[in-house]
């Protein structure tokens, strides 16, 4: 594997709401590009913390996964026609910052989840058990490769 792990923070979010679509299978950013989705996303302020980041997320819903695309928002941030929301209370996230090239398949795949969960533990953190993951698509960290041609995926995980 060619994901390595930069740096782990701790990050503090309040009350978030997360507009966007969910998914009960694999989700499609393809049809996100398509039809330009993340555009009428850009219109409401964001949520300070994430910047105007796009968002990959998972939490276990009566033993299943749901996968969502989206943006995270301020709680009570209206939404638009044609999206979905979830509100999401405060939480504490271990963020891990990973970095390989651009384009790499390596960013998605258990063997880098599983490396995050075990960094986790060996620094101190405890996982909130069914909680929220996130990737979090900063622009320029993960939009603009560096010299060598590696960016930066954020990777967070829900924590006690």
């Amino acid at each position: 594997m060619a994901v390595k792990l930069l740096e782990i923070k701790k990050e503090s979010c309040p009350a978030t709401r997360l507009i966007g679509r969910k998914y009960s299978g694999a989700p499609n950013w393809g049809e996100w590009w398509e039809n330009e989705w993340f555009a009428v996303l850009e219109q409401n302020p964001c949520l300070p913390i994430n910047g105007d980041a796009y968002i990959g997320a998972v939490h276990i819903v009566e033993g299943m996964p749901e996968r969502w695309i989206g943006m995270f928002f301020p709680a009570g941030t209206e939404v638009p026609d044609g999206f979905e929301s979830i509100d999401i209370e405060p939480q504490e996230y271990a963020v891990c910052y990973l970095a390989d090239k651009e384009g790499s398949r390596d960013f998605f795949t258990m063997e880098t989840h599983d490396m995050c969960l075990e960094a986790l533990r060996a620094a101190g953190f405890a996982r909130k058990e069914d909680d929220w993951c996130f990737e979090r698509y900063n622009c320029p960290r993960y939009t603009t490769p560096d010299g060598e041609g590696n960016v930066i995926l954020d990777y967070g995980i829900s924590v006690l």
